[in-house]
């Protein structure tokens, strides 16, 4: 039973901070849609980012870790449409 205890609370912290650092992209990706700018972000940042999202995904799946899952899967659809709204307003 503790273990499920642990195990639940381990769970509720990778959701936290999962949710915290995906949704902390949001104002960013208003922002420039707002301003129909995204001249700020260069190319390489871009594709750094976008790769370490997708391999820590891969990591969560091949872990089957659902915070790990959830939090890259989320902050991927928000970086796709960054990458929409870049070469949009380039």
């Amino acid at each position: 039973m503790l273990a499920a205890v642990k195990q639940t609370t381990t769970d509720l912290i990778g959701m936290l901070a999962g949710s915290l650092t995906t949704l902390s992209f949001v104002p960013q990706v208003w922002k420039t849609y707002r301003r129909k700018s995204a001249g700020d972000f260069s190319w390489l940042y871009v594709v750094a980012y976008t790769t370490g999202l997708a391999l820590w995904l891969w990591y969560g799946l091949l872990i089957a870790s659902m915070p790990v899952i959830l939090a890259n899967a989320v902050a991927l659809v928000l970086l796709v449409a960054l990458v929409g709204l870049k070469v949009k307003y380039r």
